[in-house]
């Protein structure tokens, strides 16, 4: 096996190497050269202690000498340096009470995760892979290191990277893998929110976002997102669905491109239609008001998840409106614009296209339809430069101040008045017309 190192890596590992250590590329680098993947980055593991890396290597930063790291800067990059180790005893399901830095590779490589990710590399000894991490590439198989038991007692985050991996790789989980993570799953309760929000959205913006289903079966999602258990008990029996609400959004995910907004809408979309399901004489469950009750309900999930505040707020407003059927019309189009915003807008026409795909086939041909008619008069307004909002209309503020009207709400209800007008036939966006208009409008 032979993997193309690159230079700063290579230049890094020979000069450890010339001063007497050892020195390998590890860990997810190494998987994702085999895979024929291009790694986000590469780290490099040595027998030097961390004053020795430092004393070898003039350009470094102290990253986390406690635990053994370095990063060193060469070539224009940044590479984190980190001495073998053996971790103590973990105390908080996340991390080792104590590091004990050790000269062999062996046991540094046995203290990992995956055997996927305990595999080592370098030009000299080709790839080291003392715990079959080759195999279950092979195998396309996740697979703790030793024990899982032990594994996911000393880092509960492992249990939900354990899926995170297998959706991002397409991979199975081993059964004793897959037990041991069912039956620790209830240790994820002492896992950050930031951590937890981290590996959830690496499963969503995977290949396959509808792994999330491996998470609710082991009973990941029971303690990282419980409102998703709900959907999945949720029924939908009505003729416009031919899934539960779970299946349906995990059907709406895998319908919808990699974007970060977008899947989170999608995961989020119908979280409230549980809270807002009835049941009508002839059997037939309506979910009315569940688009305002979800955006709540997303807002709050959002923000315990310490997710940032600009991703709330795209994704709770299409959530809001995810639901709303704009009639293909240029008029409800501008209105549907200003409402929803012009940048936005797009995603809401993807969001209500994943939706339409997740639903029984009947009349998917006609809601489809109605979505590219929409889309449609969405391009054409941009395309002629409408006003879909007031930055774009033609009077401001100042203008009406030049009138003599006095700064304050008046004006504000005025140029909302205005707006309306323009949002409802485009021709009258003229100075002229407007300021007339808004001259006898407040004489009323």
């Amino acid at each position: 096996m032979k993997i193309l190192l690159p230079a700063a890596v290579k230049a890094i590992i020979d000069i450890l190497q010339a001063r007497g250590f050892e020195a390998f590329a590890v860990g997810g680098c190494v998987r994702d050269s085999i895979l024929g993947r291009k790694p986000d980055d590469w780290d490099i593991t040595t027998s030097a202690r961390p004053e020795q890396v430092k004393e070898i290597f003039q350009r470094t930063v102290d990253t986390g000498l406690a635990h053994g790291t370095v990063t060193v800067l060469m070539g224009g990059g940044s590479y984190e340096v980190t001495t073998y180790r053996i971790d103590g005893e973990y105390e908080d399901f996340r991390h080792p009470r104590s590091v004990t830095f050790t000269a062999s590779l062996k046991e540094d490589l046995r203290r990992r995760d995956f055997t996927i990710n305990a595999m080592a590399y370098n030009v000299t000894a080709g790839l080291v892979d003392l715990y079959g991490g080759m195999e279950d590439l092979q195998r396309k198989r996740i697979r703790c290191v030793g024990d899982p038991g032990e594994r996911f007692g000393e880092d509960a985050l492992r249990i939900l990277r354990a899926v995170r991996f297998s959706a991002q790789l397409g991979f199975g989980i081993d059964k004793e893998t897959w037990e041991a993570a069912g039956k620790l799953a209830g240790t994820l309760e002492r896992i950050s929110a930031e951590r937890i929000c981290a590996e959830l959205l690496k499963l969503l913006l995977s290949p396959h976002p509808d792994y999330l289903r491996r998470a609710w079966e082991a009973g990941i999602t029971r303690v990282v997102l419980p409102e998703f258990d709900r959907l999945m008990e949720t029924p939908q029996n009505n003729p416009h669905h031919c899934w539960n609400v779970g299946e349906h959004t995990l059907k709406s995910l895998l319908a919808v491109e990699p974007d970060k907004i977008l899947r989170l809408t999608m995961l989020l979309h119908d979280m409230g239609k549980p809270a807002c399901r009835t049941t009508d004489p002839q059997g037939i469950d309506h979910f009315k008001g569940h688009g305002e009750v979800s955006a709540a309900m997303a807002e709050k999930i959002l923000r315990r998840l310490r997710m940032d505040n600009d991703t709330i707020k795209k994704t709770v407003l299409l959530i809001r409106w995810h639901d709303w059927r704009i009639e293909p019309a240029e008029r409800t189009v501008r209105r549907g614009m200003n409402r929803i915003g012009r940048e936005l807008f797009p995603l809401f026409l993807k969001v209500q296209t994943a939706d339409t795909m997740a639903q029984s086939e009947k009349w998917r041909e006609e809601k489809l339809d109605r979505i590219c008619r929409v889309e449609a008069a969405y391009k054409k307004i941009l395309e002629e430069e409408q006003c879909t909002d007031l930055k774009d209309l033609a009077v401001t503020g100042k203008d009406l101040i030049a009138l003599g009207m006095c700064p304050g709400p008046e004006i504000g209800g005025l140029l909302k008045a205005a707006l309306d007008q323009v949002l409802e036939d485009p021709g009258k966006n003229t100075k002229e017309y407007l300021l007339d208009f808004c001259r006898n409008f407040r004489q009323k």
